[in-house]
């Protein structure tokens, strides 16, 4: 049985939506905001869903911040939202560690990626090596390794978006993939693109590939749409699934997340998915539940509460 979406465009059918749901799982960028600018009315919206005693969770691939930088980010846009609400894949990769692999304290967790990371690691008493570390951001000369070498301390890699990855980075850790027993191999996400001033460039996803390719190894992915993210969630916050709600913009990672988890989606069209990804011959086959213009479109229920 083929999967329909329902366009929402008026009063009543924005009201029944938010009677239905009690949890609000909202992506960031292209929901609530686009670059560095609010979606008009979406703070109203949020204002609304509070006042009415609605659970209200922000699900984000994005790996460069710990939830402390993101607290900081919605502060600036003047955005009520606690730090236990925040979930970035850096913290959601950090409790995977923790809570399910029971990563042991005498190992280290090998990083290419920024500083969100290292936080996520240090607030869940994780050591690490690599990431921010200015040794590792400098170049090597080409046939000149002595500095690479097997650590067996390290007991996982972790990948996330890193501006400063370089092959030293990419050496070490393809070493403790291939040489250390038992080492992890984990992605904060498989985005394939970043976006940042209104165009997108390699993401995540793009920089693991040079050690998917050379290690031969299938990494541990854990951002949308894979469920381990989920998983962290709900370790974390106790909600029913069928009275929950996955709000995204981007169909392949945050409905697809949504319907991998079992719990209901809705489209917005204010980020990167557009009208030619839902019909035509860039029909993408994963289709929401809802869909509507702009998350912002739910304001006009603030008005005559």
């Amino acid at each position: 049985m083929s999967r329909t979406s329902q366009r929402l465009t008026t009063v009543e059918e924005y009201s029944k939506l938010l009677d239905k749901f009690d949890t609000f799982l909202f992506d960031c960028d292209g929901v609530i905001w686009t670059g560095p600018k609010l979606v008009p009315g979406v703070t109203d919206v949020l204002t609304l869903l509070r006042s009415r005693g609605k659970n209200i969770l922000f699900v984000t691939n994005n790996a460069k911040k710990s939830r402390e930088m993101y607290k900081k980010a919605f502060d600036g846009f003047g955005i009520q939202a606690s730090v236990d609400e925040i979930f970035g894949s850096a913290y959601a990769s950090a409790i995977y560690l923790s809570k399910i692999l029971n990563f042991p304290k005498d190992k280290r967790v090998y990083v290419i990626g920024e500083e969100g990371i290292e936080h996520e690691l240090k607030s869940v008493g994780i050591q690490y090596a690599g990431g921010t570390d200015p040794e590792d951001r400098v170049f090597v000369p080409s046939g000149d390794y002595s500095s690479i070498n097997r650590d067996p301390t390290i007991g996982a890699v972790l990948c996330g978006f890193d501006a400063y990855v370089n092959y030293k980075k990419y050496a070490k850790a393809h070493t403790y993939i291939t040489t250390n027993p038992d080492c992890h191999f984990i992605l904060t996400n498989a985005d394939p693109t970043y976006p940042a001033g209104g165009a997108f460039y390699p993401g995540s996803g793009a920089m693991s590939a040079p050690l998917r390719y050379s290690t031969k190894k299938t990494p541990t992915i854990i951002g949308k749409p894979h469920r381990h993210m989920m998983d962290t969630i709900m370790a974390a916050h106790h909600f029913d699934p069928e009275r929950t709600i996955m709000i995204g913009d981007n169909l392949e990672t945050d409905i697809l997340f949504g319907i991998n988890s079992n719990i209901t989606t809705l489209l917005v069209m204010t980020g990167v998915t557009n009208e030619s990804h839902l019909s035509g011959e860039g029909k993408s086959d994963t289709v929401p539940d809802y869909i509507v213009a702009s998350m912002g479109d739910f304001a006009v229920l603030a008005e005559g509460k």
